[in-house]
């Protein structure tokens, strides 16, 4: 895999490290916020979440599991400050597709079972099980992230969402960090991971758009081909 490539495939592997839950750019909840209650020895939320947070949290489930497919663009900050721009692809449950614009060449892909990381320069197609991604959470056909996940913040503002959270059983590590505005509708807008050597990477996403239309060999694997 090229140093590009594993660059990209911080964004998916759950092998991530922990989120701070301030991390810089990825906390917009104010003051105004719900209050995270977050154990200071762990950072977990104490005990549970409470019944405001559990209701935050009840947002994001239904606005993931109402999501069928969305296309747009991202930028991708890297912690050397390098930005890599593209075009994604989304249908739930389990599709998407990253393509990285020039110079880099990069496409990752899943068809719902495996994440093949493309380097188109190299001519490499290296592919992992999409169960072992740290975003096998949100693609489930049904999201339940009151089941499924462990909760290191919950903050909501007039403005926005914002939750770190790792799927139970993974190590604490795993965390992702989540944003979703709230105007004109609730929208996932951006996200934030630390490698294992404490490298942030963060995605911003833009021009979202339903895409019921989008063509289903865009998530083949095997289809090399960029649109």
């Amino acid at each position: 895999m090229s140093a590009r490539a594993a660059i990209a495939f911080l964004l998916f592997i759950s092998v991530l490290s922990a989120v701070p839950v301030h991390a810089q750019g990825t906390n917009k909840a104010g003051s105004a916020a719900v209050a995270s209650s977050a154990n200071p020895a762990t950072g977990m939320l104490a005990d549970r979440l409470t019944q405001q947070q559990r209701e935050v949290v009840q947002k994001v489930n239904h606005y993931l599991n109402q999501l069928t497919a969305l296309k747009g663009t991202f930028v991708q900050t890297n912690a050397d400050n390098q930005r890599l721009r593209g075009k994604f692809y989304l249908k739930r449950p389990g599709l998407f597709r990253f393509d990285y614009g020039a110079p880099s060449r990069l496409v990752i892909v899943s068809d719902g079972k495996y994440v093949a990381i493309q380097d188109h320069d190299l001519g490499t197609d290296d592919r992992w099980d999409l169960e072992y991604t740290a975003f096998r959470m949100l693609l489930r056909k049904d999201v339940d992230l009151l089941r499924d996940g462990r909760f290191f913040a919950v903050q909501e503002t007039p403005d926005s969402i914002a939750i770190t959270v790792v799927e139970k059983g993974a190590d604490e590590m795993a965390r992702l960090a989540l944003v979703l505005s709230k105007a004109p509708v609730l929208q996932l807008k951006e996200w934030t991971a630390k490698d294992a050597q404490g490298f942030d990477t963060r995605i911003v996403l833009g021009e979202i758009a339903k895409a019921d239309d989008i063509d289903p060999a865009l998530f083949n694997p095997a289809n090399r081909a960029r649109p």
